[in-house]
């Protein structure tokens, strides 16, 4: 879930609610899926702890807070590098690989240890807005200290996880807990008994709006020599209000891949208008498919639209 800090100095605190499961999402206590309330608990700890307040306690006289645990990441690697695309309504699962060390003391196949990856924008320790999986890591040991890790991001466009805004340069963390018996559910829980190693500053590839394509191509069928319009339309998706809308100004190629062959190629070049549509006229030569293809931008991804057959007599 997403939140927004309108004060710069508790903003990293604001971010953990990021970390809440959605009702949609909730598990019973003590299951794998509590892993997002789990770990925003101890980390918000951890945090409070540093600016000298709480949200645990009413006095910010004496902070409890977890201690640091010695674990370390490396070579986190989200979504093979490719830029992460998000729709308007769709939940997005962004593959995440990492390498996680830790001294021999520190058993990380403890059944209570987590690590896992997220992503943040702004400022580490004061993000705007961050992005966690719904589960924790999976580990396999390739030493007695270093292991091989797997996880996922998950990314409901539909839950306010996003707001256009967002759209653009994120990066990658890495956190670690180690709960040493304690239960974040129990009324007895102990957060200076639990470790938490959290390391940011990595890279990641940019999220981004997904776009969409129409094309039509008419009329059909048509006489060689007379013109064809070709019309269609460039729209990408609104996080805000869950839908599709126009995009205007900006640049579509148009192209057309002749009847028999599989390669497209550029007819011409022109901007999308008020509400992202598109037209354009050509001269009927041949019988082919016309297509209209969008490069993308920093926030928006590319689209291609599916071709339109012309049959021309």
């Amino acid at each position: 879930m997403r939140i927004r800090a309108t004060v710069a100095a508790v903003s990293g605190a604001l971010a953990l609610s990021a970390l809440a499961v959605p009702g949609a999402h909730a598990a019973d206590s003590g299951s794998a899926s509590t892993y997002r309330a789990d770990v925003a608990k101890v980390r918000e700890a951890a945090r409070a702890a540093t600016s000298g307040k709480s949200a645990f306690r009413a006095s910010a006289a004496a902070v409890d807070m977890p201690y640091d645990l010695d674990v370390t990441f490396s070579d986190i690697k989200v979504n093979k590098g490719k830029a992460i695309v998000v729709g308007a309504t769709t939940h997005t699962v962004v593959p995440v690989t990492y390498k996680l060390t830790h001294p021999e003391d520190v058993d990380i196949t403890a059944a209570d240890f987590f690590s896992g990856p997220y992503l943040y924008k702004g400022t580490f320790g004061a993000a705007d807005n961050e992005q966690f999986g719904d589960e924790a890591g999976t580990c396999v040991p390739t030493s007695s200290t270093v292991a091989a890790c797997t996880a996922n991001i998950d990314i409901y466009a539909n839950e306010g996880y996003l707001i256009n805004a967002d759209a653009g340069t994120w990066n990658a963390a890495g956190l670690a807990v180690a709960y040493n018996g304690q239960v974040p559910q129990s009324d007895d829980f102990d957060v200076t008994k639990v470790g938490l190693a959290d390391q940011g500053g990595f890279t990641s590839p940019k999220i981004q709006r997904l776009s969409k394509l129409t094309v039509n191509a008419a009329p059909e069928p048509v006489a060689k020599g007379k013109t064809i319009t070709v019309t269609g339309k460039l729209t990408r998706a609104d996080w805000e209000t869950n839908k599709y809308v126009g995009l205007s100004g900006q640049s579509v190629v148009l192209q057309f891949r002749k009847a028999g062959t599989t390669t497209y190629t550029n007819v011409k070049g022109i901007k999308s208008t008020t509400g992202g549509a598109l037209k354009t006229t050509v001269k009927a030569s041949v019988d082919g498919y016309y297509r209209f293809s969008y490069a993308g931008i920093a926030s928006t991804a590319a689209s291609t639209a599916t071709g339109d057959y012309i049959d021309v007599r």
